[in-house]
C-alpha cells in the first residue's frame, strides 16, 4: 500500500514562508503526478498547485507568484514553498499522489492516494 506523509507546516507571521513535504513511500510505484489541496474551517477543500513532470506545474490564481513547487523523483517527493503567506492562506493542506507512467500518463485515473495534511496558520 502507498503511504503518503505531509509535513512542514506550523504557524507563521503574515509575510512569511513555510516549506511543506509530501513523500509517498511503497515500492508499488516510481513515478507520481502531483496535487496539492488545501481546506480552511468551513470552507471548500480547494486546489492549490499541481505538478506533473519538469515544467508541468500549475498554480491557483490565489497562489500563483507566492507558491513554487519542486520535486524530488528518487525520494518520491514533492515540496511546495510558501513565501509571502497571508491569513487567507490559514488551512490544512494536502498532498495527493497519482502514480503515472514514465509518460506521466495516469495509470489509473481513478487512484490517488493522499495524505492526512499538514495544517498551515497565518497569523500576527
Amino acid at each position: 500500500q502507498v503511504q503518503v506523509v505531509e509535513s512542514g507546516g506550523g504557524l507563521v507571521q503574515p509575510g512569511g514562508s513555510l516549506r511543506l513535504s509530501c513523500t509517498a513511500s511503497g515500492n508499488f510505484f516510481k513515478l507520481y503526478a502531483w496535487n496539492w489541496y488545501r481546506q480552511a474551517p468551513e470552507k471548500e477543500r480547494e486546489l492549490v498547485a499541481t505538478f506533473s513532470g519538469a515544467g508541468n506545474a500549475w498554480y491557483a490564481d490565489s497562489v500563483k507568484g507566492r507558491f513554487a513547487l519542486s520535486s524530488d523523483t528518487p525520494k518520491n517527493s514533492v515540496y511546495l514553498q510558501m513565501n509571502d503567506l497571508q491569513p487567507e492562506d490559514t488551512a490544512v493542506y494536502y498532498c495527493a499522489a497519482s502514480p503515472v507512467s514514465s509518460r506521466w500518463c495516469l495509470i489509473d485515473s481513478g487512484m490517488q492516494f493522499w495524505g492526512n495534511g499538514t495544517p498551515v496558520t497565518v497569523s500576527s
